[in-house]
C-alpha cells in the first residue's frame, strides 16, 4: 500500500533563495494551515519535526519526520514515521531560470488501522496524498517564494 511519489516545481528564484524560503520552519503553518500542529527546530541534519496534518479527508494524520542528510542549497533526505511512514528527498538543482526542486518520496501507512483504511479507501488516500503536496506547493510559492 506504498505510495511513491516523484514530483518536479520550477522556481525562478535560485538555489539560495529557495533555500531560505525552505529554512523559514517558524512561518510553516502560516504557509499551510493544514498543518496542524508543526514543531522544529529548523532545516539541520538530525533535527526531528512532529508534524500534525489534516487533509480534506476525514481523518488526521501525526507523524515525524527525522532529517537525516542536509545539504544547504542542495539536498534533504528524511525518514519518516507514525501514521506515514518511509523515505522522502527534496533535491535542489540550478537551471538558467532559477532552480528546480524535486521530491522523491515513498509513504505507507504507518500503522494497522490506518493499513486497512488504505486497502478499503485507496482511491481516496492516494487523494489526499495528492491533495498536500500539490496544494503545498502552490501555498509554498504564494506566499513564501
Amino acid at each position: 500500500m506504498e505510495i511513491r511519489s516523484d514530483r518536479r516545481w520550477d522556481f525562478d528564484v535560485g538555489p539560495a533563495a529557495l533555500w531560505d524560503a525552505i529554512a523559514g520552519v517558524e512561518h510553516y503553518r502560516r504557509w499551510w494551515p493544514w498543518l496542524r500542529r508543526f514543531e522544529a527546530e529548523g532545516l539541520v541534519a538530525g533535527d526531528t519535526w512532529k508534524c500534525v496534518v489534516q487533509p480534506p479527508l476525514p481523518y488526521t494524520l501525526r507523524f515525524r519526520v527525522q532529517l537525516d542528510e542536509v545539504e544547504p542549497h542542495r539536498l534533504v533526505a528524511a525518514t519518516v514515521t507514525g501514521d506515514v511512514a518511509g523515505q522522502a528527498r527534496l533535491e535542489i538543482d540550478e537551471h538558467d531560470e532559477g532552480c528546480e526542486a524535486r521530491l522523491v518520496s515513498q509513504l505507507a501507512p504507518g500503522n494497522g488501522a490506518l493499513r486497512l483504511v488504505s486497502r478499503l479507501a485507496w482511491p481516496k488516500r492516494a487523494i489526499g496524498h495528492d491533495w498536500v503536496l500539490d496544494t503545498g506547493a502552490k501555498q509554498f510559492v504564494a506566499r513564501a517564494v
